[in-house]
């Protein structure tokens, strides 16, 4: 029985790949390990838990458990460490490299994450006070305008990456 070869899919063969080259091989990534880029390997971890934190902030403002806060207070903390991580990864690639400097996403990217981390530091500190007044109302705001800005940066990273191959490997 023949199969037919699909031409969109290489065969497989012990041969080595070449390294990459072309228009590509000059967006790739200045932070990565063994060819993998740093950024968006640690971008979840932020993203997740602020998104959590404004679920729990929400919580805590609808049944004012205690509980919420405790965990609102957590996810920030971890979220902005991370995302400082995440921004230094960035930050490498977006100076290391000129090309990637030049992508129009590229600084609305770098300056919409950069608030969402001044943001986050805040509202860490706004969760550090008692109960109440560390989720009502200037904790669940933060919260709020925090994650609405993330799709925003989010599709501007989306962007580099799919549209202009920045820290693409082909």
């Amino acid at each position: 029985m023949k199969t037919a070869m699909n031409p969109m899919r290489p065969a497989l063969t012990d041969e080595p790949i070449p390294p990459p080259t072309g228009p590509f091989e000059a967006l790739r990534s200045t932070a990565q390990i063994a060819g993998h880029p740093i950024h968006p390997m640690l971008v979840p971890i932020p993203i997740v838990c602020f998104i959590g934190a404004l679920v729990t902030d929400i919580a805590y403002a609808a049944t004012a458990e205690m509980m919420w806060t405790d965990i609102s207070a957590w996810l920030l903390l971890v979220g902005l460490v991370f995302g400082v991580l995440a921004a230094i990864a960035g930050l490498t690639d977006f100076i290391g490299n000129r090309l990637i400097r030049n992508q129009s996403p590229a600084w609305p990217h770098m300056i919409g994450n950069l608030v969402v981390l001044v943001l986050a530091f805040f509202n860490v500190l706004v969760h550090s006070r008692d109960a109440w007044t560390s989720v009502m109302p200037t904790g669940l705001i933060l919260s709020i305008v925090t994650v609405l800005i993330l799709p925003i940066t989010g599709w501007l990273g989306w962007a580099m990456v799919y549209r202009h191959g920045v820290g693409v490997v082909r």
